[in-house]
C-alpha cells in the first residue's frame, strides 16, 4: 500500500459504506438503535456510570466490580455519554467500530505489503473490508475490531522498527508502540500480546545502546498489569468475574483429564469447524477456508525469511496462533464465536501473503502472470463478500432479538418496578442500562462474589443467599428460568418476552418474577426426629464454605448441572401420617461416590442423619474411616433422611464415602451428627 493518509482514506470509505448498510439494516429491523449482544450495554452502562463519578461501579450503590475486562472500551465512549441519553448512545460505538474496521483493513495492508508486495497489502485490506464477522462486530458495540486493530497496528509498527536502518535514525514508533502496549490488554486481556510484541520491539532495537534504555523498552509489559493489579487494590483479588466464570482453568469441575479434554474437544472444533467456516462460523467464512490459512500461514514464513522481514512474519504468525487461546474458554462458541475474531487479521495477512507468493512464482516465468496476485485475491474477496449479505442480516435480526427481550424488559422494570427495586439478573447489560435500577448480577460478573457460586451450579447460588442479608438480596428476578434453574427463590411472573425469530439468545423466554425467600434456611436442620440431642456437626452439601471445611469430594463427574436447588414436602419418621412442610435445599445428584469429613468428639457414639435422594431404586454403601459400616436402600423418587449409628471407635475426624453399590446414581444434600 502507498504512503500518506489517502489508502486509510479509501477503507474508510469503504467501512463508512459498509456501516450505512449495516446501521440501516438494525433500524429497519429493530426500529430504533439497537444491539445484537447483551454485553454491549454492560459496556455502555459501564461508560455511564463513569460520567456519574463512578469508577467501574456498575449499578447505582454498588462498589467496584472486576467484571470489566475491558475498561478502556467505556472509557473511549464515556465522554458522549452526556450527550446521547439512552439508545441513542448506540451511535457512540457504531462510530468507533466504523473507525476500528477502517484501521484494522489499513494495518492488515500495511503489514501485507512488506511481505507481499503492494498487490498483496491491496488484497490484505481487501480481505478484511469483505469479511462478515468484522462487519459483525464492527457494529456489535464490542471491543473486538478495537483489540483486532491494536494487535495489527502493534504488529506493524514493531515490525517497521525492527526493519528500520541501525544507527541511522532514531528507530521509529517509540512512543506508539509504548502506548499500544500498554492500551490494548485495557481492551481485553488477551491484549497482552500486543503488550509482548511491542516490549520485544522496543527491547532489541531501543533508542539508545543501554541497559536502562532496555529495561524501559519493558515499559509495554505494564499494561496487562494494570487490572489485575486495579483488582487487587479496590476489590481485594486479581482475577476478574470474568475470568472466574468463562476459564476452565480454575474451575472445579475440570481438573486434571477432565481439563485436557475439554480444551482438547475445542481446539478439534477450532480446526475442523471453527476455521473451516463450519457450523459455527458458516455466516462468515465459506467451507473448506482452513487449507487456504494454513498454506498462507506458511507462505507468511517464507516471504518473511526470503526478505530478511523474519520479524514481521513471525509477529503475524504469533497474532494468528494466539486464535488458540480461546480454546481455553469455556465460553468459546458463545456470541457468534466472538473471542476468535480479534485474531482473525493475521488470517487476512497469511491469506493475501499466499497470494503474493504465487503472483511472484507465477512471474518468474511470465510478468503478466503477477496478475495472480490480484486476481486470487479478487476471488478470496468474493468468497467472503458472499457471506455479507447473511451476515448483516443475522446482525440486524440479532440486535432485533436483544431489543424484543432484554431491551423491553429494561424498559418494562423502568415504568413498572419500584426505584428501590433490585433486579436479579443473568443477562446483565442491557437491563441495567435501561431501567436504571440497582442489579444483581447472579452469574458474578457485575456483582461481586457471586462468580463463584454460579460456576459451582444451582445449589450453591441457593446455599449462598442463605449467608446473605435479606436487604442485600434482589427483590425481584429477570432471568431465563432455565438457566437461573433455582425455582425455589422465584415467585409470581409479573411479565415475559417470548422471542422465537431468533439464534443469538441465551432462551426464547425472558420473564420477570417477584423474589420469593420464603424457603431460605428451611432446609438447615433435619425433618425426621432429633429428640433434642445436641448437634455435633453438619454438612451441608452444596454450600461451597461448608463443602470446604469438610473435606467434601463430589466424586468423578461432578458437573454444574448436577448441583441442584430443590423444594419438595420434608421427610418425616416412617409411621408419620402427618405431610411435612415444603423445605428447599441445595445438593449434588447424579453421585455415584463421595467423601467427607465429619468432626465430632473422640471415643463417643453419634448418629448420622443424612438427607439423601433417588430417581430410582438404588442402594449405597457407607464407610466409615475406610471400612464398610452400613447399607442404605433408597427409595425413589424424592428424599428422605436416613440414620446411621455410628459407635465410639473413631477419633475427632470421621471420615466417610458413600458409594452407589447397584450402578444408580444418587442425591446428597445433607449430612448431620448428632450426639447422645
Amino acid at each position: 500500500m502507498t504512503r500518506g493518509p489517502w489508502p486509510f482514506v479509501g477503507v474508510l470509505l469503504v467501512s463508512s459504506a459498509l456501516a450505512f448498510v449495516a446501521i440501516t439494516g438494525i433500524l429497519e429491523r429493530a426500529g430504533r438503535p439497537a444491539l445484537p449482544l447483551d454485553d454491549a450495554f454492560i459496556h455502555l452502562q459501564y461508560a455511564r456510570r463513569l460520567t456519574e463519578g463512578a469508577f467501574f461501579a456498575y449499578a447505582p450503590g454498588s462498589g467496584y466490580t472486576t467484571g470489566a475486562t475491558a475498561p478502556l472500551w467505556p472509557a473511549v465512549l464515556a465522554p458522549f455519554a452526556p450527550f446521547l441519553p439512552g439508545l441513542a448512545f448506540v451511535y457512540a460505538p457504531w462510530f468507533f467500530g466504523t473507525l476500528a474496521h477502517a484501521g484494522l483493513a489499513y494495518e492488515a495492508g500495511k503489514l501485507a505489503a512488506g511481505l507481499g508486495g503492494r498487490l498483496a497489502g491491496l488484497v490484505a485490506a481487501a480481505l478484511c473490508l469483505g469479511f462478515g464477522a468484522f462487519a459483525w462486530f464492527a457494529w456489535s458495540g464490542m471491543e473486538t475490531i478495537p483489540l483486532a486493530w491494536a494487535l495489527l497496528a502493534t504488529a506493524r509498527r514493531a515490525a517497521e522498527r525492527m526493519e528500520a536502518p541501525v544507527g541511522i535514525a532514531p528507530p521509529p514508533h517509540t512512543l506508539a508502540l509504548v502506548l499500544l502496549g500498554l492500551g490494548a490488554p485495557l481492551l481485553r486481556p488477551e491484549g497482552a500480546l500486543a503488550a509482548l510484541i511491542a516490549a520485544i520491539a522496543l527491547f532489541f532495537r531501543p533508542i539508545r545502546a543501554s541497559r536502562g534504555a532496555r529495561v524501559g523498552a519493558l515499559l509495554p509489559l505494564v499494561g496487562p498489569l494494570v487490572v489485575p493489579l486495579t483488582n487487587l487494590a479496590l476489590a481485594g483479588h486479581a482475577a476478574s468475574s470474568t475470568t472466574t466464570v468463562k476459564w476452565f482453568i480454575g474451575n472445579p469441575y475440570y481438573r486434571g483429564d477432565a481439563l485436557y479434554a475439554a480444551i482438547g474437544a475445542n481446539v478439534r472444533l477450532l480446526f475442523t469447524s471453527v476455521l473451516d467456516g463450519g457450523a459455527w462460523t458458516a455466516v462468515f467464512l465459506p467451507a473448506g477456508s482452513l487449507p487456504v490459512l494454513v498454506l498462507g500461514l506458511a507462505a507468511t514464513l517464507h516471504l518473511g525469511a526470503r526478505k530478511k522481514r523474519l520479524a514481521r512474519a513471525l509477529f503475524v504468525l504469533a497474532i494468528a496462533a494466539a486464535t488458540i487461546v480461546p480454546t481455553t474458554y469455556l465460553s468459546f462458541l458463545w456470541n457468534r464465536v466472538r473471542y476468535v475474531w480479534p485474531f482473525a487479521g493475521a488470517w487476512m495477512v497469511a491469506a493475501a501473503c499466499l497470494a503474493g507468493l504465487v503472483g511472484e512464482l507465477a512471474a518468474r516465468r511470465h510478468r503478466a502472470l503477477l496478475a495472480l496476485t490480484p486476481l486470487l485475491g479478487a476471488a478470496g474477496v468474493a468468497a467472503l463478500v458472499d457471506k455479507l449479505p447473511w451476515t448483516l442480516s443475522d446482525l440486524a435480526q440479532s440486535a432485533y432479538a436483544i431489543d424484543a427481550q432484554q431491551v423491553s424488559l429494561g424498559e418494562w422494570a423502568r415504568d413498572h418496578l419500584p426505584a428501590d427495586a433490585r433486579i436479579g439478573v443473568n443477562d446483565t447489560g442491557a437491563i441495567a442500562y435501561m431501567s436504571g435500577l440497582e442489579t444483581f448480577d447472579v452469574v458474578g460478573l457485575t456483582t461481586e462474589g457471586q462468580a463463584r457460586a454460579w460456576v459451582a451450579g444451582p445449589g450453591s447460588r441457593f446455599e449462598g443467599y442463605e449467608h446473605m442479608e435479606r436487604e442485600a438480596l434482589p427483590t425481584h428476578f429477570i432471568v431465563y428460568p432455565e438457566w437461573m434453574a433455582c425455582s425455589p427463590v422465584l415467585g409470581a411472573t409479573l411479565t415475559d418476552r417470548v422471542v422465537t425469530d431468533q439464534s443469538i439468545l441465551g432462551g426464547v423466554r425472558m420473564a420477570a418474577f417477584e423474589a420469593d425467600w420464603s424457603l431460605l434456611g428451611t432446609g438447615e436442620r433435619p425433618a425426621i426426629r432429633t429428640a433434642n440431642r445436641p448437634l455435633l456437626d453438619a454438612l451441608d452439601v452444596s454450600d461451597l464454605a461448608s463443602e470446604s471445611t469438610h473435606a467434601y469430594d463430589a466424586g468423578l463427574g461432578a458437573q454444574d448441572v448436577y448441583n441442584a436447588a430443590v423444594m419438595g414436602l420434608a421427610p418425616r419418621d416412617p409411621g408419620d401420617l402427618e405431610l411435612g412442610p415444603t423445605i428447599a435445599d441445595g445438593g449434588r445428584v447424579g453421585r455415584v461416590v463421595e467423601r467427607f469429613v465429619l468432626r465430632v468428639p473422640a471415643g463417643k457414639p453419634f448418629e448420622l442423619i443424612a438427607r439423601l435422594s433417588a430417581t430410582e431404586p438404588t442402594t449405597v454403601g457407607l464407610d466409615v474411616d475406610g471400612r464398610p459400616h452400613a447399607t442404605l436402600a433408597l427409595a425413589a423418587p424424592g428424599w428422605a433422611e436416613h440414620r446411621v449409628a455410628i459407635a465410639a471407635e473413631h477419633g475427632d475426624e470421621v471420615h466417610f464415602t458413600l458409594r452407589s453399590l447397584d450402578g444408580g446414581t444418587f442425591g446428597a444434600f445433607h449430612y448431620w451428627a448428632y450426639g447422645d
